[in-house]
């Protein structure tokens, strides 16, 4: 076990985007997993890993490089000690970046659906309000213990194991018609 935890640690410090985006791909695909199997239920026959490889190439391609790259944003200009440090980040971080991302998490996840700019529109209107109000509710919480305690290298990391819950609410809530 030390051996790989030794080998992560040094990707993570050589491919940082790279290991992050991976993670980001596979945590928000088994997310997915969680939302059809805990949630709604689904049989192993009804299971659509279609649904999952999106959610996937969502995280790997969207959600883990952003984050990534906000967050060295964030460390750029505020630094990482301090407890106002702390409380300038997890501002920022929910004022300006959560606001935008989950509109282009419920766009890319509406367009992997096969959804026309009409329907994306009807989408956000529906589900853009109670997502970022229930985001609230979760995320500045998980920020101020991310920023306050965990290094630059890990915070997607653990940003990403406690969306394993966030992702299934918001697979769920995006895919009610299935």
């Amino acid at each position: 076990m030390s051996n790989i935890l030794r080998a992560y640690k040094q990707l993570i410090v050589k491919y940082p985007l790279g290991m992050q985006a991976l993670q980001a791909g596979a945590l928000m695909g088994l997310g997915d997993q969680f939302a059809q199997n805990l949630v709604e239920r689904k049989s192993f026959k009804e299971l659509n890993f279609g649904r999952t490889a999106k959610f996937f190439g969502i995280g790997f391609c969207i959600a883990g490089p952003a984050t990534r790259t906000w967050y060295g944003i964030l460390d750029r200009y505020f630094g990482s000690k301090g407890a106002t440090t702390v409380i300038k980040k997890v501002a920022c971080d929910q004022f300006l970046f959560a606001p935008a991302f989950i509109v282009v998490l419920l766009s890319a996840i509406g367009l992997s659906q096969g959804k026309n700019i009409h329907e994306l529109k009807g989408t956000l209107e529906n589900e853009y309000p109670e997502i970022l109000y229930n985001n609230y509710k979760l995320w500045p919480w998980v920020q101020l213990v991310n920023f306050y305690i965990v290094p630059l290298n890990y915070q997607v990391l653990v940003v990403q194991f406690v969306a394993l819950i966030w992702n299934a609410y918001i697979s769920y809530r995006t895919n009610k018609e299935d």
